[in-house]
C-alpha cells in the first residue's frame, strides 16, 4: 500500500506522494488509472516529491500529467507541493525547489490545517509570439492565449482541441480562452495531457496575465478569475521581457489514503 495525499489548487487537483525514499515505481498505466475519475483517486495529475541532492534546495517535483506521461511545468501543482512539503516538515515558510523547467522559490503567505495561501515564482519570459488567433509563450509550458467575448458560454473543449495539436505547435500546446471584463481576466483553459478544460490552470493564468499586460500595458498586478478559483499574478516588464513573475492563489489539502502502487 502506498500513502498518498489529494490536494487542488483553484479546483486544479492532484495527487501528491513523498517520493524521498525513491520507492515509487513509475508505471504510467498505473498512474493514469490513479488519475482516472470514477475509477481511480481521480485527478488532473500526480506529483511526486523527491529529494534533493543540492542542500540549497529543499526538494525537487516530478510532475505526471492525467494520461500517465510527465508533463512540463504546473504551476497550480507547484503551490500544492509547497503546501504538502510543509504539512510532510520539510520547509516552514519559504522555500527553494526545482521542477522540470529549472528552480522556483515560493512563500507560504497564510496557512491553516487545510487552506495555505500561495505565491510562486515562474520563470522569465521573452519571447511572446502574435499570431492571428492570439499569442503564444511559454511559461514553464506552452501556452496559445486567445482573446473572446464569450468565454462563459464557450465549448472549451471542442475549441480548445481544435488548436491543442495545430501544426504550428511541435508538441502541442494548452490552450486559453480569455475575456477582458472591467477590473481582471477571466480564463478558461483546455490542458494537454488532461485533453480536457481544468477548472483552472496556474502556468495558463499566468501567460493569460502576461497576454493582457503586453495587449494593453496593463500594471502589475493583473487579477485573474477561473472556474476554480482567483489567482493574482506580479511581474516587472522591461523591453518586453517580463521577470520576478510570482503566481499567488490559495492551495487545499482535501484528504490523504491509501492506494496500491
Amino acid at each position: 500500500m502506498r500513502e498518498f495525499y489529494k490536494y487542488h489548487g483553484a479546483g486544479n487537483d492532484f495527487i501528491l506522494i513523498d517520493n524521498r525514499k525513491n520507492d515509487f515505481i513509475i508505471d504510467h498505466q498505473k498512474i493514469e488509472q490513479l488519475c482516472r475519475r470514477r475509477l481511480g483517486i481521480g485527478a488532473d495529475g500526480l506529483i511526486l516529491l523527491h529529494a534533493s541532492a543540492d542542500a540549497s534546495v529543499d526538494f525537487s517535483m516530478q510532475y505526471f500529467n492525467a494520461d500517465g506521461f510527465e508533463g512540463s511545468m504546473c504551476g497550480n501543482g507547484g503551490r500544492c507541493i509547497v503546501a504538502f512539503a510543509q504539512k510532510l516538515g520539510i520547509i516552514e515558510r519559504k522555500t527553494v525547489f526545482s521542477g522540470i523547467d529549472g528552480l522556483h522559490k515560493a512563500e507560504i503567505l497564510s496557512s491553516d490545517e487545510h487552506t495555505a495561501t500561495i505565491r510562486l515564482q515562474m520563470k522569465d519570459v521573452e519571447d511572446i509570439q502574435l499570431f492571428d488567433d492570439g499569442y503564444f509563450l511559454n511559461t514553464g509550458s506552452p501556452h496559445l492565449v486567445k482573446f473572446v467575448e464569450n468565454v462563459y458560454d464557450l465549448d472549451v473543449f471542442k475549441e480548445g482541441s481544435k488548436i491543442r495539436n495545430d501544426a504550428r505547435f511541435e508538441d502541442g500546446t494548452n490552450v486559453n480562452f480569455v475575456q477582458i471584463e472591467n477590473k481582471f481576466i477571466y480564463v478558461r483553459t483546455f490542458e494537454r495531457g488532461v485533453e480536457d478544460e481544468t477548472l483552472s490552470c496556474g502556468t495558463g493564468v499566468t501567460a493569460s496575465a502576461l497576454a493582457w499586460a503586453k495587449m494593453f500595458s496593463i500594471p502589475s498586478p493583473v487579477a485573474v478569475q477561473t472556474r476554480g478559483g482567483n489567482f493574482t499574478i506580479f511581474f516587472k516588464e522591461k523591453n518586453n521581457l517580463f521577470t520576478d513573475i510570482w503566481l499567488q492563489g490559495e492551495s487545499c489539502f482535501v484528504f490523504k489514503g491509501d492506494c496500491l502502487t
